[in-house]
This record gives structure tokens, C-alpha cells and sequence, in this order.
């Protein structure tokens, strides 16, 4: 049975795997927009609204827990905390919207497009 089983495996081991989410979790925030398969943008969905979450606090604990989730990227960390954060400080959640695009040419795969609101 596949009870209480969360997130995908994508066809990779856990290291990888964590890296991969970790990736794309950085270009989304860094270009605010991507396209890639719809369940990866359903996988890094709650990853990102939780780093928006915690950039909105702006505590020195905070932005340490999002360097260390994003592997040790200050950059990346900043602008959560700096920009996106500051937009969403009046909205309590649901800050991507995932938009389907129709399927990838190669190998039929389900196409999205995952933004900030």
C-alpha cells in the first residue's frame, strides 16, 4: 500500500534528488518564473512558499534556516528576504501559481509554468 507517502522520487536517489528540488527552488527565486514539468513545479511549491514564509520574519535565525536550505547561496537568501518577501508581507500564503502549457514535444511529458502571483 502507498499510505502517507509524500513527494516523488523522480527516478533518482535521495542526494540527488534533494539537490535537484534545491536547483530549481534557486532559479525560480532568482528569475521569478520557469517552465518545467508539472510535478516538479508541484514539488518545489511548498519548498519556496515556506523560504517566502520564513523571509518574511527577516530574523538573523531565518535567514540562516534559508542559506541552509539553499545550500549556502547568500544571494539567493537576500533576495528572498530583500524583494519577494517585503511583496507578500499582507498575503498569509499561496504565493506561486502553477500554469499548464500542454505537453513537452520529446517525450509527451506534462509541461507548466511556475511564478510568483
Amino acid at each position: 500500500m502507498y499510505h502517507g507517502i509524500k513527494g516523488r522520487k523522480f527516478n533518482r536517489n535521495g542526494a540527488h534528488r534533494k539537490s535537484l528540488l534545491r536547483n530549481l527552488a534557486k532559479s525560480l527565486i532568482l528569475h521569478e518564473q520557469m517552465q518545467t514539468t508539472v510535478f516538479k513545479a508541484k514539488d518545489i511549491r511548498p519548498i519556496v512558499e515556506r523560504m517566502v514564509t520564513l523571509g518574511k520574519d527577516g530574523s538573523l535565525h531565518s535567514r540562516r534556516q534559508l542559506i541552509s536550505m539553499l545550500g549556502g547561496d547568500i544571494k539567493v537568501a537576500d533576495k528572498v528576504v530583500s524583494d519577494i518577501s517585503k511583496r507578500y508581507l499582507e498575503r498569509k500564503g499561496g504565493y506561486l501559481r502553477i500554469i499548464k502549457t500542454g505537453f513537452r514535444k520529446g517525450d509527451c511529458a506534462p509541461m507548466s509554468i511556475i511564478q510568483f502571483v
